[in-house]
């Protein structure tokens, strides 16, 4: 996890930063462009509309991006790694127990990854204290087993919510900005008040696209964890009959 936040952290930076060094060479470039009736790519649009609506609020919406990445990308590997084909383990558990025993079962669990084979451990090494044991053990240890899966969600959602505040607080703080022109100029005009209103879409514009990101992350996420809960509870209630069946 501490790899993916560097990665992601060093990207945002030197994309932010390089956004602000080149400025000046893109605005010449971008007349040039506009001079020739050429269209501007996509990536200097972007890197112009993100200087243009302040390095502040616009630092502050990117860094949420990269956080709300980074723990998204940890989350999914975690759970891609957590998945696990529990049919064909419950079989392999079953003719494990039929052919060696509870050790020979408890050994097959032990070499494979994944929390519905930590589960099926704990609850095999208290089969000698009765089914009762073994049910509390698989209870007790699928809820570990849950709030890892469901480790630093919580962060993730607090970043779409603050995303598109974000936004709102520069569009705000844009506006008295844009009010502050009228008052000093004591004249109203469209070009004393373009600047502030700019910087107030602009800021509004990518916290809702940074929280619509994060967002459709967030959902599969919890869709991925809903699933792999799932497959748990089934594969624990197959466990116990199992071990029921044998005694």
């Amino acid at each position: 996890m501490k790899k993916v936040f560097t990665i992601l952290a060093i990207t945002g930076l030197l994309f932010f930063g390089t956004s602000q060094s080149t400025y000046a060479q893109e605005e010449t470039t971008t007349e040039q462009v506009a001079s020739d009736d050429a269209p501007v790519s996509f990536r200097q649009e972007l890197k112009q509309r993100m200087i243009e609506g302040g390095p502040f609020f616009m630092g502050i919406v990117l860094l949420t991006l990269i956080l709300g990445l980074a723990i998204a990308i940890e989350r999914i590997i975690y759970l891609n790694m957590s998945t696990t084909n529990t049919k064909k383990l419950v079989a392999n558990v079953e003719d494990a127990i039929e052919s060696g025993g509870v050790e020979a079962a408890k050994e097959l669990c032990r070499n494979t990854k994944g929390p519905v084979a930590s589960i099926f451990y704990q609850g095999l090494d208290r089969v000698d204290e009765g089914i009762d044991n073994v049910e509390k053990a698989v209870v007790g240890y699928g809820g570990v087993q849950m709030g890892l899966l469901e480790k630093n969600i919580s962060w993730l959602s607090l970043f779409i919510a603050l995303a598109p505040m974000l936004g709102f607080m520069g569009t705000v703080i844009g506006m008295i900005s844009a009010f502050d022109n009228i008052q000093k100029s004591g004249v109203m005009s469209p070009a004393t008040v373009a600047g502030g209103i700019k910087i107030a879409l602009l800021t509004t514009v990518f916290g809702l696209i940074v929280a619509i990101i994060l967002q459709i992350f967030y959902n599969y996420i919890i869709s991925k964890v809903d699933s792999i809960v799932n497959n748990m509870e089934d594969a624990s209630i197959q466990l116990i009959d199992i071990l029921v069946r044998k005694k």
